[in-house]
């Protein structure tokens, strides 16, 4: 019995390697303090909320904890999509820090992207976009006053599902089903435009493999989302990207990436020319290093910050998962000029131990920016001196 049970235990222990070489499972390490986090000279950076669904291990694509956010009235809320729920973070007494953990709405399917718009909140599950009230701003949402806007999304692949409420429209982005096929719906790989009521649904944007951020710039009020890019290319190809969205555009995947280049691994048809100079194809507007999985993105008009960053892109990068040298695991600024990428917050990744990993970024009232954590199970707050 002891042989048997000694041979069970090793079969264990050689699975669990292999996972951990093959899936990116790496091992977490809780920071209490954060003094592991690197900053730019001025800046500092603390925890506005913790133990909220992280994990002991770091997981390839969505961890357990806090992934997208909405600021509303001073209070944040945020989604966990493992836990079905979204939470409330409310600040009462301004001391920077989350007076409470507050069920907003839970037993959903896996909620990420939320919104606001008109007096109803907007939050997109796995399989449906629905939209529920606070009438009496107890910041839980009324049962008896939720809408069911979409009730057909395509489950399975990428799961995650982001929206924005942009001039009087409902924006749903739905990553693929696969890391590189051709879809036979054409709603994955692809951000919708609908009416706030869930109706006349069309592709707005297409080719875009996962388009988990989106953000409308606060001055010119154009979208842009980021791009995580296939796997199984290589260490650096192809690079992770962010696009400028417009309507009708077709940007590439699973055909193209990058600045138009032909994805000749997966598409093994000839062509008299690169079929990535179409017209309808788009090339990227920023190529970002290949795994670094940048996620929320956010642009900087707040008071808090040095002049220098006003305008500024902050891109979340969850990390890699597959990559032979780890890539991601921070957070970076491009200045949105020449788009140039500089490192902003770094040292989630530390040698081989997961601190944590970076998945949305919103500026709050007072000018700092919230930065959500799904591995830590946080929300971190980064401010210029005080």
């Amino acid at each position: 019995m002891n042989r048997k049970l000694l041979l069970i235990l090793f079969a264990l222990i050689v699975i669990l390697i292999a996972a951990i070489s093959y899936y990116g499972i790496k091992p977490s390490v809780k920071s209490e303090t954060l003094p592991e986090i690197e900053l730019p000279q001025g800046f500092r950076i603390d925890s506005f909320a913790e133990n909220m669904g992280g994990s002991p291990v770091s997981y390839p694509g969505q961890n357990p904890g806090t992934r997208m956010m909405l600021l509303k009235d001073g209070v944040l809320f945020v989604t966990v999509p493992k836990m079905g729920r979204v939470v409330a973070l409310p600040d009462r007494n301004n001391d920077k820090k989350s007076d409470e953990t507050i069920i907003f709405i839970d037993n959903l399917n896996n909620p990420h992207g939320i919104d606001y718009y008109e007096g109803w909140f907007y939050i997109a599950e796995e399989n449906r976009v629905i939209r529920v009230k606070d009438n009496d701003n107890n910041l839980i949402a009324d049962r008896d006053i939720i809408e069911v806007l979409i009730d057909d999304l395509s489950a399975g692949g990428h799961s995650t599902r982001t929206l924005k409420i942009h001039n009087n429209s409902l924006f749903v982005s739905i990553g693929s089903s696969c890391n590189v096929c051709i879809e036979e719906n054409e709603r994955r790989a692809a951000i919708l435009k609908c009416t706030l009521e869930g109706k006349d649904c069309k592709v707005f944007a297409k080719g875009l493999r996962n388009a988990v951020g989106m953000v409308i710039h606060p001055v010119t009020g154009q979208m842009y989302a980021t791009e995580n890019g296939r796997d199984y290319l290589g260490d650096d190809l192809p690079p992770d990207e962010v696009n400028l969205i417009r309507e009708g555009k077709n940007y590439g995947w699973p055909i193209c990436y990058g600045k138009n280049i032909h994805d000749t691994d997966f598409d093994k048809n000839v062509y008299i020319r690169n079929p990535c100079m179409e017209p309808y194809e788009t090339q990227s507007l920023i190529d970002l290093q290949a795994h670094s999985a940048p996620l929320g993105l956010a642009f900087y008009y707040g008071d808090n910050f040095p002049q220098e960053y006003r305008g500024d892109l902050f891109v979340a990068f969850h990390g890699s998962w597959n990559r032979k040298v780890p890539t991601g695991y921070k957070i970076i600024s491009i200045d949105m000029n020449d788009y140039s990428v500089k490192d902003f917050a770094t040292g989630w990744l530390n040698d081989s131990n997961v601190l944590g990993r970076p998945v949305d970024i919103i500026v709050a009232d007072d000018g700092s920016l919230f930065v959500s954590d799904d591995n830590a199970g946080k929300i971190y707050r980064i401010f210029y001196g005080e």
